[in-house]
Parts: structure tokens; sequence; C-alpha cells
């Protein structure tokens, strides 16, 4: 399997998961808790997005952020799985949730600011494009802003898959231009 091919299977199984976390579709989550074992392997798979790219001081700076956001998501869905291994006791859940909140050294780096800095590292890398294709970068790195707002301040799911949609596309369009500008100058 090439780099790229690691990349758009990323990109699936990161839209499934905020497919699955939308509500869209009927919840069969039991007993495996699919949403976020997608969201875990995307995010995984997505560290691939550091090397498809050209190499620069961006880049670089791209590359790390991406992987600490990719740390942290793995953190924040090990979270999510203990927090379902509960079952319907929402007691026990609402004490663990108490507790990661009572607790900086989690809260922040696994459940605040670290999985965000996976759509930021996205983010910087679509930059890199921002003056050859423009509406691809601007695709990634509005809708990474939009995800956030959609999670953090409207707590809507539908509005989040959609934000996933245009960043994923973004990105899968970014993946390909070189075979695209190959096809433009024949």
């Amino acid at each position: 399997m090439t780099t790229k091919q690691l990349c758009l299977l990323g990109l699936l199984f990161f839209l499934i998961s905020y497919l699955l976390f939308s509500k869209v579709l009927p919840n069969f989550q039991k007993p495996i808790d699919f949403a976020h074992w997608f969201n875990l392997i995307g995010a995984c798979l997505l560290f691939s997005f550091n090397y498809v790219f050209p190499k620069n001081k961006l880049n670089s700076l791209a590359s790390v952020v991406t992987t600490l956001g990719i740390i942290a998501h793995i953190g924040l869905c090990t979270i999510d799985f203990i927090m379902s291994s509960f079952g319907n006791d929402d007691l026990a859940r609402a004490e663990l949730s108490l507790q990661i909140t009572n607790t900086p050294a989690i809260l922040y780096p696994f459940v605040i600011v670290g999985p965000s800095l996976l759509f930021i590292g996205l983010s910087l890398h679509a930059l890199n494009f921002i003056k050859t294709k423009t509406v691809s970068a601007s695709m990634v790195i509005i809708a990474s802003f939009a995800i956030g707002f959609s999670f953090f301040v409207l707590k809507d799911g539908v509005y989040m898959l959609l934000s996933c949609v245009v960043f994923t596309l973004g990105l899968g369009l970014l993946l390909f231009k070189k075979e695209e500008n190959v096809l433009i100058s024949k």
C-alpha cells in the first residue's frame, strides 16, 4: 500500500468516525464502540500525511504538530473506550468524567488542546499550498476551525460531520494535486 493510499484510508476511517459521532445513523455502537475505533485507526493512518507533502520548514512544524495531535487522539479514544466500558453505569461514567475534568494533566493534552493539534497540523500542511491550490487549502483550514467550533461551541454533530466532509475533501484534493497538474499540461 502506498503512502497516499494510507492517507486516503485514514481520511475514510476518520470521516466514518465522524458520521458515527454525528448520530445521523441509528446507534449500533453496542457491544463495540465503532466510532472511536474508526477514529483511532483513522488518526493513526493520518500520520502518513507527514510524508507526502513537500519537505520544508513549515512541513517539519506541521509534522510535529500532527504527530502530537495523533498521540492526543490515541489518549482521547482510550478515555472514551474506558467510558463506554461502564455500560449503563452513568454514575461511574460521571465520576470518571469529573476526575478527568479535575486533572489538568489529562484534560488539556488529551481532551481539550491535544486532539485539536491533529487538525492544526494538517491545516499547516495545507498552508503549503495556499498560493497554488487556494481553494483546497482553504477548505482544509476553514473546516478545521469549523470542526472545533461545532464540537466545543455548538455541540452539533451534524455540523461537525459536514465540516469533516469539507476537511477530508480538501485534504484529498491536495493529496492528488500533482496528478491534476500533469493532466492539465498534456
